[in-house]
């Protein structure tokens, strides 16, 4: 059995500074500006959320191809959002060329960097490091210093290439891998422990604290994280009529299935597109 959705077409971001945001992604991590105007009333209906009708958007893609795009749609933050300070989207992870070499030109960029490239803690193989952008949202930079056969992924095409990962976090990971199991056959994942330092930031736990996680395997070498969160983590504000801040939509492609969106279980909007 595989995976019915993927490859991910794109992360939606809600941002309070639409300028900014471009100027970031654009000036520091090489993405192009493409697609841009205001949000329909169709569109906000089909998200179910009417009230990010005439919001301001702006697609942009990474240089290699404009199979992946992150859409940033303008809208007040309140309160100021906290990536992993609750369930839902709280992440998308990068793949690069060089996450050392790339650490170096994000110095005294917009972006945050919440620690230096790191191995993985459980393998060598992959390096990785975190940054928060300007609406808040959190990045993973990774970097494949050569291909596992347990976790397939895209090689880097360009420096800062696609999102091929996902991040999303409830209060079981159980409950995670069975929703994306029965939605769309994901198939059973291995469960495992890692760091997830931008989370244990939000709780004040050690950076090396290790949470409950599984890599779940879509078509298109991506993946949706799942992560564990710790009963602090509150629960999502889901507004009948805006997107949430943040990463408010991820949207995949899927063949055979019918464009829509689908509510998770931890308040996470998922945006299905033709394959």
């Amino acid at each position: 059995m595989s995976a019915t959705i993927g490859p991910i077409a794109s992360v939606t971001i809600v941002t309070p500074d639409l300028a900014r945001s471009e100027a970031a992604y654009a000036g520091s991590l090489g993405y192009q500006p493409g697609e841009r105007g205001l949000v329909t009333a169709a569109q906000a209906a089909a998200w179910g959320r009417p009230d990010s009708a005439g919001s301001r958007y702006l697609v942009v893609h990474p240089p290699a191809g404009r199979d992946f795009g992150f859409r940033f749609i303008e809208a007040t933050q309140s309160p100021p959002y906290r990536a992993f300070a609750s369930h839902g989207w709280n992440a998308a992870e990068l793949i690069v060329r060089d996450v050392d070499a790339l650490a170096v030109s994000l110095r005294g960029s917009p972006f945050q960097m919440l620690g230096p490239p790191q191995d993985l803690s459980f393998t060598d193989a992959i390096r990785a490091m975190q940054v928060r952008g300007p609406a808040g949202e959190i990045l993973y930079l990774t970097q494949f210093k050569r291909q596992l056969e347990t976790l397939p992924s895209p090689a880097a095409r360009c420096e800062v290439d696609r999102v091929f990962i996902v991040i999303v976090g409830g209060a079981s990971l159980d409950e995670l891998v069975g929703f994306y199991a029965r939605t769309f056959a994901v198939p059973e994942p291995q469960r495992m422990e890692s760091r997830v330092k931008a989370m244990s930031e939000v709780f004040g736990l050690s950076p090396e604290h290790r949470y409950r996680i599984a890599a779940l395997s879509l078509q298109g070498g991506c993946y949706i994280e799942a992560d564990q969160m710790p009963q602090e983590a509150r629960a999502p504000v889901v507004s009948a009529t805006r997107l949430p801040p943040g990463i408010g939509i991820v949207s995949f492609r899927a063949a055979g299935r019918a464009p829509g969106c689908v509510n998770g279980p931890a308040g996470e909007l998922i945006e299905i597109l033709p394959a």
